[in-house]
């Protein structure tokens, strides 16, 4: 049974490591390059780099999630069993869960409509993918948080403090769907956003 659920911590690592070292790879590098790339180097960048990123993305994310689940059901991490216990790892999880829904409710339904494989306004679809990409790069420091804390960081987390941590996650997940990016629109601010964002958390779980 343990060597089960390591093979699955491993791939989940691994899963996770692709997905969101694609996330980073669009928010620190793409975008970024295609605001300074000629036309026609961006054209040619859209037509034959981005698909395949997108496919790492979304499949990366796709894996992460379900190998996440069976870890969440195991013995071990006991998520399910002891719900209060594990305020820590169901903050990270609801962090990710969110990311998932957005790779593939929002950022890949857009950006196929940017890319031209499906029908739509583009400019419309860059600015929806854009603010979703972006809050899914806020939220991967939470989510780190929770995957590592709940093994190695001591935390006594009430069911107040996740609830306030979901809320506030919640509340920020709204504003990728419907608000605006505000500081996270530079790379330097959704870093620094989402290195705040964590520390927020991690004092929400170990205080109240």
């Amino acid at each position: 049974m343990y060597i089960i659920e390591f093979i699955f911590r491993w791939a989940h690592v691994l899963f996770g490591i692709t997905w969101i070292g694609m996330l980073y790879y669009f928010n620190f590098v793409q975008t970024e390059y295609f605001k300074e790339a000629e036309a026609g180097a961006k054209a040619d960048a859209m037509k034959k780099l981005a698909p395949r990123a997108l496919w790492w993305f979304r499949w990366g994310a796709m894996f992460t999630l379900l190998t996440g689940l069976v870890l969440l059901m195991s013995p071990t991490v006991g998520a399910f069993n002891n719900f209060g216990g594990s305020a820590v790892i169901w903050v990270g999880s609801l962090a990710g869960i969110l990311m998932f829904l957005n790779v593939w409710l929002v950022i890949w339904p857009k950006q196929k409509i940017v890319l031209g494989l499906a029908e739509g306004d583009g400019p419309a679809a860059a600015a929806k993918a854009g603010l979703a990409s972006r809050t899914n790069t806020l939220l991967s420091g939470p989510m780190l948080f929770g995957m590592l804390g709940s093994k190695h960081l001591p935390i006594e987390a009430s069911t107040t403090g996740l609830i306030a941590c979901a809320v506030l996650i919640l509340a920020l997940e709204a504003n990728g769907l419907f608000g605006k990016l505000g500081p996270m629109a530079k790379v330097v601010g959704v870093i620094h956003m989402s290195i705040l964002l964590t520390g927020v958390v991690w004092a929400l779980l170990a205080f109240l």
